[in-house]
């Protein structure tokens, strides 16, 4: 063999040798940092690009070589859909695996907190439940619902604050489950709440018209639900008591409901008497003043909303609670007619 064909022999045999390690040291590099191991959170700030995450995954061991990750996403055509986030990632985890979970945003769920608050809640029975749940401070919250002036939301814009209302939040916190981050504050919870009523509301069609229709405001709106709410069970009849609000309403007449008493009492009593009624001087007492409340005595359902929005046609003025458990109504057109229903109620009582 001639020297030319020699040493073009050992050229070839190093380029191999070279190669072969390279390709050997290459996909050891590229195997998991180990065949098990506990996970590591990993958070990816927003904006961080592939090179920054490479180097991120290398230094907190998830990976061994952050250039032949870099390298792996080039060929693959991936890192484009990478999501920031917090994830347990191991160093057990594949190439593949790891790519996965970034592109599925698949990150660690933060400890939540659930509640509820039902339909009808007042600010203070939300605060005392709240707070027993060590979810609020009660102070702060109730704080907050007076004066919101930190919440920006379009909303607030639409119902503006009331003069004598007790609280700038009564019945804007809309009553639903939620879940929340653990630890989230009174102004994160209670923008949560008012954004689900923004959404119930827009769940209602054409409710803007509705509410230009009624010629009247949407606090005006959000009261006689409340009222609704607090004084109708059943269903079907949400919309013909608010039928008897607002014909009440147009005649001048006191709306004498006697939820807005239980509402100023703070503690619902299960029997109003008669000294109840006229017990606090206050323009929450419809026994005392005419015309709405400051505001909303409560939070009220969606259906109350829709009732408000559109009540029924009647010539209703006066109504009166059945006796017999059934949570019904008896209505009159006259007073007379009220006072014969009063008699029929009672003599219904189980």
């Amino acid at each position: 063999m001639s020297k030319f064909w020699r040493r073009l022999t050992v050229i070839v045999l190093v380029l191999v040798f070279i190669i072969g390690g390279a390709a050997v040291y290459a996909y050891i590099q590229t195997r998991p940092v180990s065949s098990s191991g506990a996970d590591i959170k990993v958070n990816i700030p927003e904006g961080s690009g592939t090179s920054l995450i490479a180097d991120q995954l290398q230094r907190e061991g998830i990976i061994k070589n952050a250039l032949l990750f870099k390298v792996y996403l080039k060929y693959k055509s991936e890192g484009s859909r990478f999501q920031a986030g917090t994830y347990a990632l191991s160093p057990s985890m594949t190439y593949d695996q790891i790519i996965g979970k970034l592109n599925h945003g698949d990150v660690v769920k933060a400890d939540m907190v659930h509640f509820t608050i039902p339909e009808g809640y007042t600010v203070m029975q939300m605060a005392d439940r709240l707070s027993g749940e060590g979810i609020v401070d009660k102070a702060q919250f109730l704080k907050l619902a007076k004066d919101p002036s930190g919440i920006e939301l379009p909303l607030l814009k639409e119902i503006p604050s009331q003069p004598k209302q007790l609280y700038r939040l009564e019945g804007l916190l809309f009553p639903e489950t939620y879940e929340l981050k653990k630890g989230s504050s009174e102004q994160e919870i209670m923008t949560r709440m008012l954004e689900e009523l923004q959404s119930r509301l827009d769940e209602i069609p054409d409710w803007h018209l509705k509410l230009q229709k009624s010629k009247m405001s949407l606090t005006e709106v959000l009261t006689v639900a409340s009222l609704i709410e607090r004084e109708v069970v059943v269903d079907k009849e949400r919309k013909l008591v608010a039928s008897v609000i607002y014909n009440r309403l147009k005649k001048g007449m006191k709306l004498e409901i006697d939820a807005t008493i239980q509402y100023l009492l703070g503690k619902p009593k299960e029997r109003l008497l008669n000294s109840d009624l006229r017990k606090v001087d206050s323009p929450y007492n419809t026994y005392l003043y005419k015309g709405l409340p400051p505001g909303p005595i409560a939070s009220p359902s969606l259906k109350s909303i829709e009732a408000a929005l559109e009540p029924d046609t009647s010539d209703y003025l006066f109504y009166v609670t059945k006796k017999d458990g059934s949570h019904e109504h008896l209505f009159a057109k006259t007073y007379a007619e009220h006072l014969k229903n009063i008699k029929i109620s009672k003599t219904t009582a189980k």
